[in-house]
């Protein structure tokens, strides 16, 4: 849907700052994520005479792109956040890198110190394009007022055209003041760029290995999620029966509730997902990197299989794993290339095998504790999700984030939001903030680990003066449990800055003004959840769980997909 205002016809005299307001308006941009400060005021100022612009004060910048990142993952819009400058917009930085590891759209607009101190060392200045050189797709410093709109323009045209990703604009002081005659430039829609010869002869060699393949399996990635091409992927899964697995990112891209899907795969995937890819003699790789966390041991990955590989960035290609075939291009354009020269292939002994592997390798098993356990608190959550599909999850990065990923089951898209690619801790709150926004007909969970949720907490106060009804389920062990995990099984247990206590979360709860509940026992798990659903407004449910639980199954440090280890506690016997 095209949310562009309607371009305001004739020159006409305008300040830099204004200009910036008129330009994100033409854009479709309509919601802000910021924190002022001295460098950019002036386009603060111009914010009083553009309320179309919904600005959404967090309480720290970190937040603001994370917040801005969660926005554009369940909106497919270009999320938009807004700094001062020196701390100001060194703070954007891990979001910004966030949303370049995720191939998330994103605009960051910074101020700097006025021209004429440039290059001084004044006060709050910084090289803010420098900085994020390597962590966007563009950064620009805007010297003149008349250069903001095309700038503007070319920012937005770059975030969202082949990989998607951040752009940076940076404008000193006295060009946000400065007064020029406007025009916007006009917009012209992108055509979409046709299918290389090369990628075309690729499809046709795709569908004859797909057709001749006895143990394929299909691997969607986050990539089918920003092409929208899920509908594609699942009707390449019905015509020709091959079972679907997902990365992190992925989820939601093929509905978990389908029979063909096989759940995630890689470090803490599902075991028979990565046993498959181990034994398949095709992997058809769809809108994904094979990063190390999908691989393990990239020299021992799918060894007996020839390899598809779609992505719209040829860098990608062949970078981490040999690719036989690649296809480069938009997901959803190749696919629907590819669907008329694939067919059904009776594969039944693979399907056999698989299932079987299933039926061995319980990965889904909760082992037995006097203590509740998250793998229990997301299990409960999964009710919920499948009452609701609607529903939206965020997830920070650790144990909690791996338990959410295999516990529960997506089966519309642009449902899990999460850090993939960078990781970043702290992430859960103020991008289910920015999700919340994006959505606000949606429930929206923030699944939030206690090491990470003390990075970021003090978003309460966003999300109160905001009135965002996010749900937040808070999993508290008392410990950053993913680097104890490693600690106790690869450092010989020596379990070191780990233990992290913290606040009694429910006064913390509310003093920001959130109400609050502590719950300890399983039985109470879901009818807390239910009684945050119903509540008109932000809710905190601190799940005191087990200490000392640890994520299987795993992929040991240096081991390949076919090393994964089980949980010793859960482990059928063949």
């Amino acid at each position: 849907m095209n949310t562009r205002a309607e371009p305001n016809t004739g020159k006409r005299k305008l300040k830099g700052a204004e200009i910036i307001c008129e330009s994100l308006l033409r854009e479709g941009a309509d919601v802000i994520f910021g924190y002022p400060g001295g460098a950019i005021l002036p386009f603060y100022d111009a914010l009083w005479s553009y309320p179309q612009l919904r600005h959404i004060l967090v309480r720290h910048e970190q937040s603001a792109a994370h917040a801005a990142d969660g926005y554009s993952r369940v909106t497919g819009k270009v999320g938009v956040c807004v700094a001062t400058s020196g701390p100001g917009a060194t703070n954007l930085v891990t979001g910004i890198m966030g949303a370049k590891a995720d191939s998330v759209p994103m605009i960051a607009i910074t101020g700097q110190v006025a021209r004429a101190s440039l290059g001084s060392e004044a006060f709050q200045e910084c090289d803010i394009c420098g900085i994020t050189a390597s962590c966007t797709k563009k950064s620009f410093m805007v010297m003149s007022a008349a250069d903001l709109a095309p700038t503007i323009r070319e920012a937005f045209q770059t975030a969202l055209e082949g990989r998607p990703g951040p752009v940076l604009i940076d404008v000193p002081r006295d060009v946000q003041l400065e007064e020029v005659d406007f025009e916007f430039p006009e917009i012209v829609e992108a055509m979409t760029a046709p299918l290389s010869p090369d990628t075309l002869e690729g499809v046709h060699q795709a569908a004859r290995l797909i057709n001749q393949a006895q143990r394929p399996v299909i691997i969607s990635g986050h990539g089918i999620l920003t092409s929208g091409a899920n509908k594609e992927v699942a009707q390449l899964a019905d015509t020709t029966g091959i079972p679907v697995i997902t990365t992190l990112l992925g989820l939601g891209s093929f509905p978990a509730n389908h029979p063909l899907s096989l759940g995630m795969l890689g470090m803490h995937g599902m075991y028979w997902s990565n046993m498959a890819v181990d034994q398949a003699d095709l992997v058809i790789g769809l809108g994904m990197r094979f990063d190390d966390r999908v691989t393990g041991k990239a020299s021992t990955f799918a060894p007996h299989a020839r390899i598809i590989h779609l992505d719209i960035d040829e860098t990608q290609i062949g970078r981490n794993v040999p690719v036989e075939v690649p296809l480069i291009g938009d997901a959803k354009a190749v696919l629907r290339e590819l669907l008329p020269l694939v067919s059904h292939v009776d594969r039944k002994p693979w399907m056999d095998h698989v299932a079987q592997i299933r039926r061995d390798h319980p990965s889904l098993a909760i082992p037995p504790s006097d203590s509740l356990q998250t793998q229990q608190v997301l299990a409960s959550l999964n009710e919920l999700v499948q009452e609701n599909p609607d529903t939206i999850v965020v997830t920070g990065v650790g144990q909690h984030q791996m338990w959410a990923a295999q516990f529960l089951g997506f089966n519309k898209p642009d449902t899990f939001v999460s850090s993939g690619g960078l990781g970043a801790m702290g992430f859960e709150l103020p991008a289910a903030l920015g999700a919340q926004i994006g959505r606000p007909d949606a429930t929206v969970w923030s699944i939030a680990g206690d090491g990470g949720f003390q990075m970021t907490l003090q978003e309460l106060a966003t999300a109160t003066e905001s009135k965002l009804p996010v749900k937040i389920a808070l999993i508290n062990n008392g410990y950053l449990g993913m680097v104890r995990q490693w600690q106790e099984m690869y450092f010989e247990n020596h379990i070191q800055s780990v233990p992290i206590p913290g606040p009694d979360y429910l006064k913390l709860a509310e003093a920001y003004g959130v109400a609050a509940l502590r719950v300890t026992e399983q039985e109470d798990v879901l009818p807390a959840m239910r009684q945050a659903q119903a509540h008109d407004g932000p809710f905190l449910i601190e799940f005191v769980t087990e200490a000392v639980g640890n994520v299987f199954p795993m992929v040991p440090p240096g081991g390949g997909l076919g090393d994964t280890l089980e949980d010793p506690m859960t482990q059928a016997k063949s």
